[in-house]
Formats: structure tokens, sequence, C-alpha cells
């Protein structure tokens, strides 16, 4: 019984030795993307309290989605902002009017800070 207790133990450290692997020939790949850098909830308020509604879009009580694609580059200036998908009246434009004021942490690939593309969906609420 020892000496199958014994044979066992070796062989786990036998198969654990070589399961492991060596740890300075790992590549780690890290991607961050652009971000708000208060964080998405901040940029969220900021838009829906921000927007300058135009009369019309007041007087429908117009609600929806905006979404904006954009580029971030290295310095976190925000361009190339293109609508996707609006409402209407005015509120797209102005939606893209506040995003290309604001400035973004730029994403990071391999460890180099990179211009990258970014898509965001703001809620609108123009009451």
């Amino acid at each position: 019984m020892k000496k199958l207790l014994l044979l066992s133990a070796s062989m786990i450290c036998f198969i654990i030795g070589f399961a492991q692997t060596d740890k300075q020939n790992i590549k780690v790949v890290t991607n961050t993307e652009p971000s708000f850098p208060k964080g998405d909830n901040a940029l969220y308020t900021y838009v829906l309290y921000n927007v300058k509604y135009s009369e019309e879009a007041k007087k429908k009580y117009l609600v929806g989605e905006v979404t904006l694609s954009f580029d971030v580059k290295p310095d976190s200036v925000v361009t190339n902002v293109v609508v996707i998908s609006g409402v209407g009246y005015g509120v797209d434009e102005e939606v893209k009017r506040l995003i290309q004021t604001l400035k973004f942490s730029p994403g990071v690939q391999n460890g180099t800070i990179v211009k990258m593309s970014t898509m965001y969906t703001f809620p609108i609420k123009a009451h």
C-alpha cells in the first residue's frame, strides 16, 4: 500500500512538473479600448443634460438613441465622428458636436498608445 501511495505521489509530481510552462516565454497581449476618463455613466449623463434640443424635438417629446462611431487619437482628441443611427431633428448633429469637444483616454495596444475607433450609443430624451 505504501509503495502504491508513493508511486502515485511521484507520478503526480512528475506530471505537474511537465505541465508548467515557462513564464518568460508567454506573450501577454493587452488591449484597452478608448474610454471617457470619468466613466461611461458620467459620459451618458453629460450628453443627456447638455444636448440643446431643437424646438421641434421638444414638441415631439423625442425619445430614442443616437449611435456614433469615432476615433480617439493618442493625444486624446476625438476625430472622424460619424452618426451611425439617430433620431433626427438636429439632435444627431448636436450629440456629435458635444462628443467632438471631449477628451477620451486613448486606446492601448500591446503597451503602445494608438489611434483607435470606438462606438457609443447615447439615450435621448427631449422634453
